[in-house]
């Protein structure tokens, strides 16, 4: 018995249509300079340090009685010694090979034979800040853009802050590439737009942003304000049938190729009592969990490149080009 062989009707394409290329994190051996989040606050309390996987390497976080939390590289100028497995004292890490000390901008200064501590022995302190119950550092020397802010005081909100699952497959960036793609949010999301798609989006050397209205599939009206801040961080601030809230979704990057989420949920304090906040924040979780997890899903197994975009696709084309300008480098390569 023959049995007919299923072909293409008119043959295969001879070459996949490929978009120009944007940079991936690591590639040259550089990364974008932008706020990743290293963890969070709660997990280095004083007196500790923690190593986690940066960019291409590792680094540690120490907080000293001082209460500063410091993001330094992780291996001793001594012979390599791993600082995660040494101790704080006072304000200073100490490694557990040799005892030789460092303070908070990473100069050696104390060893524990007594030999004066060499004006070479350094720890590249990288760029940090604590915000949003979160230690963040910044690739490269002086950041050229900061965190966004909600429009309420901070003082009049109150947050929650989460690690949302374990790293995804695919660079910040490309995640952060869902907001300014128009046709992600209406067929993975199933939002209605009750508008046009939005003109009137705004640029800058470091952020896109853009506002938007429409109905949420569970039938609520949502009113959007939505953006990318960096390569890193998702940013949303809603007004959710009737009720406003604030979240922003930090990426890490703990290796190349790899990005760790984080959830930052904020409520007002006038919309009610504390159990009352405390009840929609955990509806507001649940919300944005159900949203990032059908990306989550996507990326687990997704082999990201441009390829053939259409007319939708106009602002994820300029978000590309972002992308392609976007400023790189690696001022810690040597010593993480």
């Amino acid at each position: 018995m023959n049995v007919p062989f299923n072909r293409p009707s008119a043959g295969n394409p001879v070459k996949r249509h490929q978009g120009r290329h944007v940079p991936f994190e690591g590639e040259d051996g550089l990364f974008t300079k932008s706020w990743f989040p290293i963890c969070l606050s709660a997990d280095v309390p004083a007196g500790t340090v923690k190593g986690y996987g940066f960019l291409d390497g590792r680094i540690v976080v120490f907080r000293g009685e001082d209460g500063v939390a410091n993001v330094t590289s992780a291996f001793c100028p001594h012979l390599g010694a791993d600082l995660c497995s040494g101790d704080v004292i006072g304000n200073n890490l100490r490694c557990a090979f040799h005892h030789w000390s460092y303070d908070g901008d990473g100069r050696c200064v104390a060893t524990k034979v007594g030999d004066p501590p060499p004006a070479t022995a350094r720890l590249y302190k990288f760029v940090s800040q604590e915000r949003y119950g979160i230690i963040w550092a910044f690739n490269g020397e002086d950041p050229h853009y900061d965190l966004p802010e909600f429009p309420f005081p901070e003082e009049e909100l109150v947050f929650r802050t989460i690690i949302n699952g374990e790293p995804t497959h695919v660079d910040p960036w490309v995640q952060c590439a869902n907001t300014p793609d128009m046709q992600h949010i209406k067929a993975l999301h199933n939002i209605v737009f009750t508008q046009d798609d939005p003109e009137d989006i705004e640029w800058t050397d470091h952020s896109m942003r853009y506002s938007f209205s429409g109905i949420h599939t569970d039938g609520a009206e949502i009113d959007n304000v939505v953006g990318i801040y960096g390569t890193s961080l998702y940013y949303q601030a809603t007004v959710y049938g009737g009720k406003w809230f604030g979240f922003l979704n930090p990426m890490g990057l703990p290796a190349p190729g790899r990005a760790q989420n984080y959830m930052v949920l904020a409520a007002r304090k006038d919309m009610g009592p504390p159990e009352e906040i405390e009840k929609f924040l955990d509806f507001v979780e649940q919300v944005e969990k159900s949203v990032v997890g059908e990306d989550l899903m996507v990326m687990a197994s997704m082999k990201f490149r441009p390829g053939t975009l259409t007319r939708s696709d106009k602002t994820l084309a300029k978000f590309f080009d972002y992308m392609r300008a976007y400023p790189r480098a690696h001022p810690s390569a040597d010593f993480i």
